[in-house]
């Protein structure tokens, strides 16, 4: 795990995961999404994946890398990119079940809050495994303990 002084803009951090179908029945009923052309499971043999999901899952998998896990940290807000109206989110394919998600995040910012916690800004970029973009989001602002628990 990395200390908050560690941490430097430019930073960058891979990933890989997918979303199978009981996840996607598990999020669906836990975030009461309600949506017939995602409740309709004879479209095809791999369900759509909801963007919200697809985001849950990248900040999941960002809290797990070992450069990250075990500090104590929480996603504070989103400010957006200032060349998108501050929109923070662009989904750009469709990512359907059981296909692979490779992810890439990046440190495009980090501040001081005060002597205990920092922030730190990522940038989140999804992409399947034909290497076509599915996703990007920037600047999702976590606090950081500078000095993580032992």
């Amino acid at each position: 795990m990395k200390k908050f002084s560690e941490f430097g803009v430019g930073d960058t951090f891979y990933s890989t995961c997918s979303i199978s179908d009981k996840e996607l029945e598990e999020y669906l009923k836990f975030s009461r999404v309600r949506n017939a052309f995602l409740e309709d499971k004879r479209k095809r043999d791999q369900r759509l994946v909801p963007g919200r999901a697809v985001l849950s899952r990248m900040e999941g998998e960002f809290t797990r890398l070992s450069q990250i896990y075990g500090n104590d940290i929480i996603l504070i807000g989103t400010d957006g990119d200032s060349k998108w109206e501050n929109r923070n989110t662009r989904f750009l394919k469709p990512l359907y079940t059981d296909q692979v998600l490779k992810l890439k995040f990046t440190v495009s910012q980090k501040e001081d809050i005060d002597e205990k916690y920092g922030k730190i800004f990522v940038d989140f970029e999804g992409t399947n495994q034909d290497d076509e973009p599915v996703l990007i989001s920037k600047k999702s602002i976590y606090q950081i303990k500078k000095e993580p628990p032992r």
